[in-house]
């Protein structure tokens, strides 16, 4: 039993996590959240080319983080530790995917006025006006190439469909052993895997 005025253990912790969590809170959003626009601006100082428009796509993003982090933090390491190491993940990870979509862009952009056929007599452009599939043409029935290719990604381990999906956007081996931590030897091993025959002969 507890005497008047005393208040049980676990009450207590609960009550003293609130006030921590409420301390966190009015850190990071005070004075128009500049804590934490200040963490992800020195995060991002490592990557170029971002305008305001995506600097203000980042801070959303914190947003998101800083909720996620502040239900899964524990209380034992420091917060700012903690949440940087989030924010550093979710940035780096949405950059990758913005350089992906990119480069994807960029090496798809062709000319409407490029010619079409071997003959010069008609564009890419006449082929799209007058209903011309392009899709058909080059791949004939695409669900079945479709299912072709879900079936040869499904037997591939996560870590080389990694590889294959960064292969893809455009990624240099370099780069690509950066971004998953992977040695020249794993990269080659993931490499002859995804090339082996035993492997895309459901392609063909």
């Amino acid at each position: 039993q507890l005497g008047q005025g005393q208040c049980c253990p676990k009450a207590f912790n609960i009550y003293r996590k609130g006030s921590k969590m409420e301390q966190i809170i009015n850190s990071y959003y005070a004075d128009n959240a500049k804590k934490l626009h200040r963490i992800v601006d020195r995060i991002l100082l490592k990557f170029g080319g971002l305008s305001d428009k995506d600097k203000d796509d980042f801070y959303s993003l914190a947003n998101e983080v800083f909720v996620d982090a502040l239900g899964r933090y524990d209380g034992v390491q420091p917060f700012d530790g903690f949440l940087y190491v989030c924010l550093s993940n979710k940035i780096m990870s949405e950059i990758t995917k913005r350089n992906c979509y990119k480069r994807k862009a960029d090496r798809m952009a062709v000319s409407i006025d490029a010619p079409a056929g071997a003959d010069n007599d008609c564009t890419i452009g006449d082929m799209l006006t007058d209903g011309f599939d392009m899709e058909k043409e080059i791949f004939g029935d695409i669900s079945a190439v479709t299912f072709k290719l879900e079936k040869y990604l499904v037997q591939l381990p996560e870590r080389q469909k990694d590889v294959l999906k960064l292969l893809s956007c455009c990624y240099g081996a370099m780069e690509i052993q950066n971004i998953l931590h992977m040695s020249p030897k794993e990269y080659e091993d993931a490499l002859g895997n995804i090339r082996s025959y035993e492997n895309i002969k459901i392609l063909l």
